[in-house]
């Protein structure tokens, strides 16, 4: 005989897992647009004006050799505290996954090396172009007026980023080209553009965090040029799909100011020389050079870095 009794629906077993839960802008309807400005108006606030705050109380308006050293750990420990904390916090507020919306994938040396390739012949293209853009004619007064900005912001650049001891060099590499690459890196190219490639598109992301990144560092006379290495470094992290390639990158740019410095290379030098002393002809060949490397590096890191075919499902799942 059949069970003529009725079947029971059986029990829906609630799903507690972090990934059915709704995230923190999600349970309140935030806009991810919206809370990407709000973050950056945040970090902005608490690292420039904050930090910069405190970091003239404790040692005043003007650089000096007493107070260069203070300035520097100001910089560095300001870094940690007021952009790569807030940073992690704010990327558990969009997502259930930091590692994986962060982009902590190990990636191929390969990458990273060229990388490297990358963001050198990038470097002496930009410098190029600095060249050409100080020729730019300007009024007389203006020109005066720009000019002292300029040499005020080399002037206090050459202070903190100089060294003249081997130990000296160790800290400012530490201080100008580590702790920054990984702070800046998870801040624009982690939370920032990660967001920005989910509320636009891919593309729209990476450019619009260049400018962010640009503006962020308030020097208007290489804005160009930052724009440029921050849609590049933007370009590596999501291309790659490894933050740590753009990690990579970044130190080695800064790395190469540092170490210039050090060995008494002048800011206007390119691998040819004098940027600022050479003929139109040569710095037109070492721009259409140093561009072709570029062009030829960044088709090859495609190459290799081209993505695994994933499921619809597998995507949505990293997006997440």
């Amino acid at each position: 005989m059949e069970d003529q009794r009725p079947q029971l629906p059986s029990p829906v077993i609630p799903d507690y897992s972090a990934a059915a839960q709704p995230t923190f802008i999600e349970r309140y309807g935030i806009s991810l647009l919206l809370f990407t400005f709000v973050s950056l108006l945040l970090i902005f606030f608490l690292y420039q004006i904050i930090g910069g705050v405190i970091t003239l109380l404790i040692y005043g308006m003007k650089l000096t050799d007493e107070n260069l050293s203070g300035y520097r750990i100001a910089t560095g420990i300001g870094q940690l505290i007021f952009i790569l904390i807030p940073t992690l916090f704010l990327v558990r507020l969009v997502t259930h996954k930091p590692a994986e919306y962060l982009r902590f994938q190990a990636p191929s040396i390969l990458a990273i090396l060229t990388g490297f390739v990358g963001i050198f012949s990038l470097q002496q293209v930009l410098q190029i172009y600095l060249v050409f853009q100080e020729k730019i004619p300007l009024p007389s007064e203006l020109q005066s007026m720009m000019q002292k900005f300029k040499d005020m912001f080399d002037e206090m650049y050459r202070q903190l980023v100089g060294a003249h001891t081997s130990g000296e060099f160790i800290f400012v590499l530490v201080v100008v080209a580590f702790i920054p690459a990984i702070t800046e890196e998870l801040m624009f190219r982690g939370l920032i553009q990660r967001n920005l490639e989910r509320a636009l598109t891919p593309v729209s992301g990476m450019i619009i965090t260049g400018i962010i990144f640009a503006g962020y560092h308030l020097n208007p006379f290489s804005f160009i040029p930052l724009v440029i290495i921050g849609i590049y470094l933007g370009f590596l992290a999501m291309r790659s799909r490894s933050i740590w390639v753009s990690i990579a990158a970044h130190f080695f740019n800064n790395a190469l100011a540092v170490a210039s410095l050090f060995i008494n290379v002048e800011d206007d030098y390119v691998v040819f020389g004098n940027s600022s002393k050479m003929s139109l002809t040569s710095l037109l060949g070492t721009f259409w050079f140093f561009g072709l490397i570029f062009i030829l590096t960044t088709l090859y890191f495609i190459k290799i870095t081209k993505p695994a075919q994933k499921s619809s499902t597998d995507e949505q799942q990293i997006s997440m």
